[in-house]
């Protein structure tokens, strides 16, 4: 039986170039196709749902693994050998339509030692996919940390991560009660609906900005 897999690393991303790739080169050449299963994870965790049912419950000695691209397995190099070493030992062919000399059909080639060099050559380009493949989370993680303290050092740090609560301004006009003793920490904390790291975090950030138009003044 014919399956196909296909992953993409967030919930933004459309799984549908993926899946119809699939379903493209199998009806091409007649296979029939019975699913595609798909994850939207990243691909450096490789515990993901629909992946481990179809690796671990629907997959069985004879049937064939179809993905678009390599890097749509993962993006560790190390569980990209283990799982194609694993795939291979259950006895499920792998595709990957990325990889063209992995398509051919192996009992097409009679000659023994065409087989195995054809064999080795698609082990060599897996190990170099794989490669490219952890190369470019890494890549991508590299420029993530790049953006994050390239954000911080301009004071665009609020915009990163989980949107701010309230503006900076309307947390002062509710705080000033607070410095008034009109009101304590805790009831307002509570009124404002806030955390208490994010309450006192923006604290903080009063407190900095009381301080910096403080020193203008006196200057």
């Amino acid at each position: 039986m014919y399956y196909g897999y296909h992953r993409v690393s967030t919930t933004e991303q459309k799984l549908d170039r993926g899946v119809t790739v699939i379903e493209a080169f199998c009806r091409e050449r007649g296979y029939p196709l019975e699913e595609v299963f798909v994850d939207k994870m990243s691909g450096k965790s490789f515990d993901r749902p629909r992946y481990i049912v179809l690796k671990e419950d629907v997959l069985r000695d004879g049937d064939t693994l179809i993905l678009a691209e390599l890097d749509r397995m993962g993006r560790n190099k190390s569980q990209i050998a283990d799982d194609v070493q694993y795939f291979k030992a259950k006895g499920v062919r792998l595709m990957f339509l990325d990889i063209p000399t992995i398509t051919i059909d192996h009992s097409d080639i009679a000659d023994d030692m065409s087989r195995l060099a054809l064999e080795t050559a698609n082990r060599v380009l897996i190990e170099i996919y794989a490669i490219n493949a952890e190369a470019e989370l890494e890549r991508n993680k590299k420029r993530c940390n790049d953006g994050r303290e390239a954000m911080k050092a301009r004071g665009e740090w609020d915009k990163y991560g989980r949107p701010r609560v309230m503006k900076k301004e309307a947390f002062a006009k509710h705080y000033i009660r607070v410095v008034n003793k009109e009101i304590s920490s805790l009831a307002l904390m509570r009124e404002l609906g806030l955390n208490r790291d994010t309450y006192f975090r923006y604290i903080r950030e009063y407190h900095s900005l009381s301080n910096t138009a403080t020193s203008r003044n006196t200057l």
